[in-house]
């Protein structure tokens, strides 16, 4: 069922049941983030992505990212007191990762006092969005989650210790927004969380490409029963070599 969300005054498509945070996006509307991500949603963590809402019964604050769409609506992304907001959460977000530039550069657009009440705090960036936790539990590890409390509070694995349940994949790297987790590769070895991981060689181009772990658990999830050691753009290539092969179309 189709309903209609006003946007900064302009009108747009959407799905009941959409969230309004993809609403905006889908019609290029910016609403600041950091720990939303298309493949791990609805965490509303990091507060960034708060806008009004008019649904005809007066303006309320929401967080886009996990507000559905339920009836036609208004929508402002920069009202006076969304711009409040986001500045006391920018300034908290600051003080905890005052180095990240992408904060640094919200904290300008939205002209955040450098002299707050929120002193720095080190946490070694983390803003504990939540994102780095997700996705290690969507995977089925759960080798890192958040421990300690108050300014003390972070993400580590059980007693910062090497994790045997950690299979080296960096998905937890690859989606932090702000750069805090440290995931190094030298000589075929990855760093990460405390713990060394040899990294596996494609059979088709050679190059490293996942760490044994990370193998032995994508193939034991996975259905198919084919066993290669093919990294994901060799694989794509073979898969498209076999299409066209199937269907008699000429590469390149």
């Amino acid at each position: 069922m189709a309903v209609t969300v006003t946007i900064n005054g302009k009108a747009y498509n959407a799905e009941k049941g959409e969230y309004l945070l993809a609403v905006a996006r889908r019609n290029k509307v910016l609403i600041p983030s950091l720990c939303h991500h298309d493949g791990l949603p609805g965490l509303a963590c990091c507060r960034l992505c708060v806008v009004e809402v008019d649904e005809g019964g007066g303006g309320k604050i929401v967080t886009s990212c996990v507000y559905p769409v339920s009836k036609d609506c208004s929508v402002l992304t920069d009202s006076d007191t969304v711009k409040r907001i986001r500045v006391q959460v920018l300034a908290m977000l600051a003080g905890r990762a005052p180095e990240d530039k992408r904060i640094g550069s919200l904290c300008a657009m939205y002209k955040v006092p450098k002299a707050g009440r929120y002193k720095p705090i080190e946490s070694g960036n983390c803003v504990l969005c939540g994102l780095c936790n997700h996705a290690c539990a969507t995977l089925g590890t759960g080798a890192i989650s958040t421990v300690g409390r108050g300014i003390g509070k972070k993400v580590s694995t059980p007693y910062d210790e090497p994790s045997k349940d950690c299979i080296g994949c960096a998905s937890c790297a690859v989606v932090c927004p702000t750069g805090a987790i440290s995931c190094t590769e030298k000589n075929g070895v990855r760093s990460i969380w405390n713990k060394r991981f040899e990294l596996l060689r494609c059979e088709s181009c050679g190059k490293h490409f996942a760490t044994k772990e990370e193998f032995e658990h994508a193939r034991s999830e996975s259905e198919s029963a084919d066993t290669r050691q093919i990294c994901p753009e060799c694989r794509k290539k073979k898969s498209s070599d076999v299409f066209a092969a199937a269907f008699g179309v000429r590469q390149g």
